[in-house]
């Protein structure tokens, strides 16, 4: 696997519902290594600590082969990495072989593979068309969430390298369904 694209956000304030809210959801790549710290990525902008960054959350990551499912779906966007708030896109990242607690060193970072990525409104803003969020539901393409072992720069072009395997756990793909059976979401 090997990063494509970095990507990172600012604080973008929107009106939602007649309320104004605060995203970080409208990532774009850049050109410099991002640094990868053990509660973020430097740099990019987390409005909803609750939901985002923090140990098990400081990197999220999404494969670029999803976005070959996505474009067409959506084919008035303009379409750039980092659409659905990753700040790492990789070719071919895949949920449902990538379990939790599985380990790659990137760039000059370890990073350790934790949860999946729940999708919710901020998503269908950016997509502006609230059908991603249950169209996204209805796939395993959620992404995943990495904890940060060990720090690091990262660029686009480093290969994530695993260094451990943890076949034994559930895939990123098996919380995902998990949580959609959860809420209940058909």
């Amino acid at each position: 696997m090997k990063i494509i694209s970095t990507n990172i956000g600012d604080r973008k304030e929107i009106t939602y519902k007649n309320k104004k809210v605060t995203t970080g959801i409208f990532k774009y790549p850049v050109e410099e290594p991002i640094f990868l710290d053990k509660e973020e990525v430097k740099g990019d902008e987390i409005s909803d600590r609750k939901h985002h960054g923090g140990i098990y959350q400081a990197v999220y990551g999404y494969s670029q082969k999803h976005y070959e499912y996505w474009k067409p779906k959506y084919p008035e966007l303009e379409w750039n990495f980092g659409m659905f708030g990753e700040n790492l896109t990789i070719d071919e990242l895949d949920e449902t072989k990538i379990h939790v607690g599985d380990t790659f060193k990137v760039g000059e970072a370890i990073i350790e593979a934790t949860l999946q990525r729940n999708p919710c409104y901020k998503l269908g803003v950016r997509f502006n068309n609230m059908k991603i969020v249950k169209q996204f539901w209805s796939t395993t393409m959620c992404g995943v969430y990495f904890k940060v072992i060990e720090p690091g720069l990262v660029n686009v072009g480093d290969e994530l390298k695993q260094t451990k395997s943890s076949k034994t756990n559930p895939t990123i793909a098996d919380l995902y369904k998990q949580q959609k059976e959860i809420k209940g979401i058909k």
